[in-house]
């Protein structure tokens, strides 16, 4: 019988959560257990539990994942688009993506669904930080903090409601369902160009 190589803590919880996050795409956060983790990746429930405590507390270390994973991309993004390599609309795609494609809004919510009250912790830590690191850079000649806090609020908003139900609100009022996008998308380039007005 061949052993199994043997992995660095560190390793082991990376490996987890590489396959949670994999199963979350595939199946969907109901599917985010220990057990089917475990199995994914080939080590016992027992190592799972001793590194993430339950399967709340490894659906809570998926989500803050997820998250800093996703805010690097944003930040990229942002720093792109500042630097006129890059635009408004790639960093509302990375975020609408986050939440729908990369299952952080269904995670989220099945969390919340299940009982885990401080499911969006990290998420909320993670693009408060974010918001922290770029805001002073973002705001302008004008040093507008406000308006860059309002700004992530809304966009995260409408990138967690279009990943639950835009496409099927969108449809139901006859609009495509990039409607959420566009309007983001939209948010923005207003709030640049006001941001760069004079007085």
């Amino acid at each position: 019988m061949a052993s199994r190589k043997r992995l660095s803590p560190e390793e082991s919880r990376k490996s987890a959560l590489e396959a949670a996050r994999a199963l979350l795409i595939e199946t969907g956060p109901q599917s985010v257990t220990l057990k089917a983790v475990s199995a994914r990746i080939g080590r016992t429930h027992a190592n799972l539990l001793h590194h993430f405590g339950s399967a709340a507390g490894l659906q809570k270390e998926l989500a803050r994942h997820l998250a800093e994973t996703v805010c690097e991309s944003i930040k990229d993004a942002v720093r792109a688009s500042r630097a006129g390599l890059g635009s408004p609309r790639e960093v509302v795609d990375l975020a609408f993506d986050a939440f729908d494609k990369e299952g952080a809004g269904a995670l989220a919510s099945w969390m919340i669904l299940t009982g885990n009250e401080d499911a969006l912790t990290p998420i909320v830590e993670t693009i408060h930080h974010l918001v922290d690191e770029i805001a002073p850079e973002e705001a302008g000649p004008h040093g507008d903090l406000t308006r860059v806090h309002e700004d992530t609020l809304a966009l995260v908003l409408l990138a967690m409601g279009d990943a639950l139900i835009g496409s099927a609100l969108a449809r139901s009022l006859k609009l495509p369902d990039t409607a959420a996008r566009d309007r983001a998308e939209r948010m923005l380039l207003n709030s640049i160009a006001a941001a760069t007005q004079p007085g």
